[in-house]
């Protein structure tokens, strides 16, 4: 297995400016332990609309909580497990936490429960300052030539 730490990227890191942050974070995913509780599905279902899917069935609304905090959304269950004389126990309500990273154009829409399936809406909104544009090659100003005040 190949890890990678920022070093791996040093030819883009030459080339790039600002992506540091995008570096450090790819090296840190691979560090990172992964949980496959509960299982989740990522949909791209245009180039602007995305759509994450989580199971969580055995969850209410109010088990579930959904944060956005800096480009990191963090979605959390936790089962309030009653005491119960269980004959058998065969449905998991394991409390969980599953974070993902968006990107910082990503807008969370909204959120729903379909069918035992937690559905998180996501749409890419470009702003204005960052769509392409074109610019404009004008002519070297003329300078202006001091001018000496005189009486």
């Amino acid at each position: 297995m190949v890890r990678f730490t920022t070093q791996n990227f040093d030819p883009f890191l030459r080339s790039s400016i600002g992506f540091d942050n995008l570096f450090t974070q790819i090296a840190d995913v691979n560090s990172t332990k992964t949980q496959n509780y509960p299982p989740y599905n990522i949909i791209k279902k245009s180039d602007e609309n995305y759509v994450i899917e989580l199971a969580v069935s055995g969850f209410s609304i109010n088990d579930l909580m959904i944060e956005l905090k800096e480009n990191i959304l963090k979605v959390t269950g936790e089962k309030d497990e009653m005491d119960r004389d269980y004959i058998h126990k065969g449905i998991g309500a394991r409390s969980f936490e599953r974070k993902f990273t968006l990107a910082a154009d990503l807008v969370v829409q909204d959120a729903e429960i379909i069918d035992g399936i937690l559905v998180i809406n996501l749409e890419l909104i470009i702003p204005d300052h960052k769509k392409a544009r074109t610019i404009d090659i004008g002519q070297p100003k003329k300078s202006k030539k001091k001018q000496f005040l005189t009486e």
